[in-house]
């Protein structure tokens, strides 16, 4: 392993990549740079470098892009957070002004497959490399198999809860799927051999650069609090101890950057500190600066506007790319002297502050009630102490109670070895292989675990891990359970994904929850007709939603939504299915808000999957339902205006305008025309748009042909009847019922379909003949159309 020079030499960007200097902010490579630079220039080996926060990472990162665009290939950057990728996608318009292409893929994104197929440079984060690895052989992501250098920013994720698994299956799966080169960078970590050897990266190409390489020396430690009974109460304990340690640095003309939960934190913070700091006379702000008086009336956030004359500012992802970067800059420039963020301004923007402090180090999640804050985001908040060229040492403090305080001395003390997630998530990830094909029989899984970081770290710590034999059967175990539970068929020793399997991985689902969808849907395949609470109690009763819990306050606010419904469910689902079911009336209790976004949004992927499952093991008509109810969830619209939504431009507000009035369908808008559209409150030019979108939709129309107006009794006779769609085309399922038994059922595109329908005189007086329409990719309510054949 490299380790540090004798020299304290460093070379100029020009001389080493003159056609990428201006891609660069700066004329000359630092120390630590210069000395891990011949492993980017002078070899095609695989990367690792592990170095202290702030000592210029980014631009290993960006020599990488340079060595890789220099031999026509693509660069693939994997940023650890979403809202890290779009900051690249800004900053690497260097590369763009250099005449190549940048292109950012993310899931709140519509992808542009040319546009990612041509980019020079990719952006994304482990979950959508994953997602565009599992669906490579598709047209849209084909551009993944084409990427030629892989760069991992923050390698230490793979210790992150179910994230680190995500990057590590991924890493393996695109060396398998193209062989890129891999550069792996990383703060600080204890076995970084260990990531060496899984990414065959040989000593000379293996970078641990000590605290020496530190731009500031570092000094950091833990404060308690006295912790009481109410919580609300223990975060200004928090925050005044916080305030505490930073008011000496402020009244200094440092500067402090204090990280809290969660977004609503930053700003109740700022609002307290901003009250506390006058309290104690402390001289801050720049009220009088009228330049900056000007600018600060450009934010778009109120409460932002009046703190920053304050001298103290908050930071998080909610807040406009404006206002984030306005933040930044003026905190740069020292005239926000006191600073409130969430961890995401830890992983990406470098932003160093003279003292740093972690006023919170539990965090309330959605998904998974009150968590630890994980060590390697703790370690990655205390390393933005310290301002390069400006202070000859950075102060970082974790504030915390007692019981806790040993812990973050032992974490700052000995740091942390990353290990492999994978164990915890074996069983889906091993079915994800499976279902992609990849795997064929018993020893490609074997050779499939031999590729990845868990089997690397049970080599180095057998005494932590299942090691060698032990570990092959652990893995043969999980193989047997998926083929038990019918994810995977095997033969003999061949191995393949089955339907379940397939769409498990395809959705992302827990596996306990795509067993779940399978049993429902093969329920209401045998006949158990389904109903709006069937799907939403589905969704509700998932595994990715089993550590959602509900506090007190809540649960009063769920009963009130559900009543006595659901009372089998813990309170966790009720929790889930009571913001679902006001989500579709868009009146979801105040009591519920906090946490109704990150769960509705997690709960439309579920009901995208469930309808899936519907659509595949129960038909058509169980997967309209399923899709109906994902668009009112969505919208917050009622059931006689959810159809409406399915046409282009039509929103929940007008599709509940347009439902007032009578319209349910996008046959009901056409046969409206523009005029109707005016008449019903849009204007004439929205309603053009309108009408022209909706004539792009199906519109039903059923031909009986000759079927006669009676039959004999003891007659039969039989015809066919016309099912086709006078507009557009979309994927339908038709069935045929006489007397509400099915005669026909059969999936068809329409256009146009043919169905045969028996007519028979039987004991009843008169026979009725029900077609129905139904679409399972689209919310448009079940089409019926009814004949009646008298029986003589």
């Amino acid at each position: 392993m490299a380790g540090r020079a004798d020299t304290e030499t460093t070379v100029a960007v020009a001389d080493v990549l003159p056609e990428y200097a201006d891609a660069f902010p700066f004329d000359r490579f630092n120390e630590m740079q210069t000395e891990a630079l011949p492993a980017f220039t002078d070899s095609e080996e695989n990367v690792v470098v592990s170095a202290p926060t702030a000592s210029g990472k980014t631009a290993l990162a960006e020599i990488a892009i340079c060595e890789t665009l220099e031999a026509g290939g693509t660069a693939l950057f994997l940023a650890p957070l979403r809202a890290l990728t779009n900051e690249k996608e800004s900053e690497w318009e260097r590369f763009e002004d250099l005449g190549y292409s940048v292109y950012v893929v993310t899931g709140e994104r519509d992808l542009n497959p040319r546009r990612a197929e041509r980019a020079d440079v990719l952006v994304m984060t482990p979950e959508k490399a994953d997602s565009a690895t599992r669906k490579h052989d598709s047209r849209r992501y084909g551009f993944i198999t084409d990427v030629d250098c892989c760069i991992i920013d923050e390698v230490h994720l793979l210790d992150s809860d179910r994230r680190g698994s995500v990057l590590e299956v991924t890493i393996s799966r695109m060396r398998r799927l193209c062989g890129p080169r891999v550069v792996a960078l990383s703060a600080t970590m204890r076995n970084v051999d260990d990531v060496a050897a899984w990414l065959d990266a040989p000593a000379e190409t293996t970078f641990e650069f000590g605290d020496d390489y530190r731009p500031v020396p570092l000094d950091a430690g833990v404060k308690t609090y006295s912790h009481g009974e109410n919580a609300f109460a223990d975060k200004y304990r928090r925050l005044y101890r916080a305030l505490d340690i930073a008011e000496p640095h402020i009244r200094e003309e440092g500067q402090a950057l204090v990280f809290v939960s969660s977004r609503q934190d930053t700003v109740q913070a700022a609002k307290k500190a901003r009250d506390e700091i006058v309290e104690r006379d402390v001289p801050m702000g720049a009220r009088g600066e009228y330049d900056f008086h000007t600018d600060a009336s450009d934010l778009n956030n109120d409460t932002l506007r009046q703190s920053v004359l304050d001298g103290v500012g908050f930071h998080h992802a909610g807040l406009s790319r404006e206002d984030k970067n306005r933040v930044e800059q003026w905190f740069k420039e020292g005239k926000i002297q006191l600073l409130f963020s969430t961890s995401t301004l830890a992983w990406g923007v470098n932003l160093p502050a003279r003292c740093v402090v972690i006023r919170d180090t539990k965090l309330h999640d959605p998904l998974e009630g009150e968590v630890d804050m994980s060590p390697l985001d703790v370690l990655q908040m205390l390393g933005r102490a310290g301002r390069p060229g400006y202070d000859d040492v950075g102060y970082a403090w974790i504030v915390c109670d007692r019981s806790d305080a040993d812990k973050y001395r032992d974490l700052l003390r000995d740091g942390k070895d990353i290990e492999s997630r994978l164990a915890e998530d074996m069983d889906s990830h091993l079915n994800a292989e499976i279902a992609l094909g990849t795997l064929h029989d018993v020893e490609d899984v074997m050779d499939w675990l031999e590729t990845t970081f868990y089997y690397q770290r049970a080599q180095s710590a057998p005494h932590e891990y299942v090691a060698g034999s032990d570990l092959r059967e652990r893995v043969s175990e999980t193989l047997r359970s998926l083929v038990d539970d019918g994810f995977v068929e095997m033969d003999d020793l061949s191995v393949e994904g089955t339907a379940l399997g397939r769409l498990a991985s395809k959705f992302y689902l827990r596996l306990e929850t795509a067993r779940g969808f399978a049993d429902t849907a093969e329920r209401a395949d045998d006949g158990v007709d389904l109903a709006e609470d069937d799907v939403l109690r589905a969704v509700a009763a998932a595994a990715e939603f089993d550590s959602v819990s509900a506090r007190s306050d809540e649960e009063d606010a769920v009963a009130a939504v559900l009543g006595s419904r659901a009372d089998d469910l813990g309170p966790g689902p009720r929790k889930v299915l009571a913001i679902l079911h006001s989500s579709m009336s868009g009146t979801t209790p105040t009591e519920l808000k906090s946490d109704a976004w990150v769960i509705k949004q997690n709960a439309l992927r579920m009901l995208a999957a469930f309808r899936a499952f519907l659509d595949r093991f129960a038909g058509p008509k169980a997967a309209n339902l399923a899709r109906r109810v994902e668009a009112r969830v969505e919208n917050g619209i009622s059931e006689s205006a959810v159809g409406l939504t399915a046409i282009n431009g039509v929103g929940p507000g007008r599709a509940s305008t347009l439902a007032a009035e009578g319209y349910r369908t996008p046959a009901d808008v056409v046969d409206a025309g523009v005029s109707g559209l005016v008449s019903a409150g849009l204007g004439e030019g929205v309603a053009d748009r309108v009408v022209t979108n909706a004539r792009e939709l199906p519109a039903v129309v059923v031909e009986w042909g000759d079927l006669p107006d009676s039959i004999a009794s003891g007659e039969r006779e039989l015809h066919e009847v016309t099912v086709k769609s006078v507009a557009g085309s979309a994927r339908a399922g038709i069935r045929v019922t006489i007397n509400g038994h099915e005669m026909t059922a059969k999936p068809s595109y329409l256009g146009e379909a043919t169905v045969p329908v028996a007519v028979f005189g039987a004991d009843a007086d008169e026979l009725d003949l029900c077609v129905e329409v139904c679409f399972p990719e689209l919310p448009l309510p079940l089409v019926e159309e009814h004949r009646t054949v008298r029986v003589e």
